[in-house]
Order: structure tokens, then sequence, then C-alpha cells
């Protein structure tokens, strides 16, 4: 990603959300945190999430550093992963 500003925002929905700053398009990430989180986590939340989404930009700068190529088009088939 480049030096854009960027606003963590709570959407409507209760789903926490990454987009470029002072832009109303769609965000470029959503998290969504099923009721029984959100009530475990109630105010702390957005805490969550940022913490959540500064891990992931860091896995992207990341991988930038390892593979200089990783950011070029390709066409990749849609996968769903388990991670655990």
């Amino acid at each position: 990603m480049s030096s854009e500003t960027f606003e963590i925002i709570e959407l409507a929905n209760g789903d926490v959300a990454l987009r470029r700053a002072g832009h109303r398009e769609d965000p470029l990430v959503r998290i969504h945190f099923s009721d029984e989180s959100s009530n475990f986590l109630r105010e702390h939340k957005i805490a969550v999430a940022r913490a959540m989404l500064e891990a992931g930009i860091e896995a992207v700068q990341t991988i930038d550093e390892m593979d200089p190529d990783f950011h070029e088009e390709e066409e990749l088939e849609p996968v769903n992963h388990t991670i655990h």
C-alpha cells in the first residue's frame, strides 16, 4: 500500500472497516465480529480490529519486501481457506 491516509470506521451494521480517508466508496477491508464476540469485546472491539488491521498491513509489507513481484497482476481462482 502507498503512503495514503486511511481511517478505521464502524459501519451501520457494526462491522469495522478500513477505507481511504475522505472517501465514501466501499471499504478496502471489513471485519465482522459475531454477536458473541461483540458482546465479549464491548468497547474494546475497535482496538481489537485496529490490531488486526495493523497486523495485516505489516504482513503485506513483509510479503512485498520478500517478493517484490507480489503485486503483479495474475489470474487467480478464488479459494476459501480455513486457517487454524
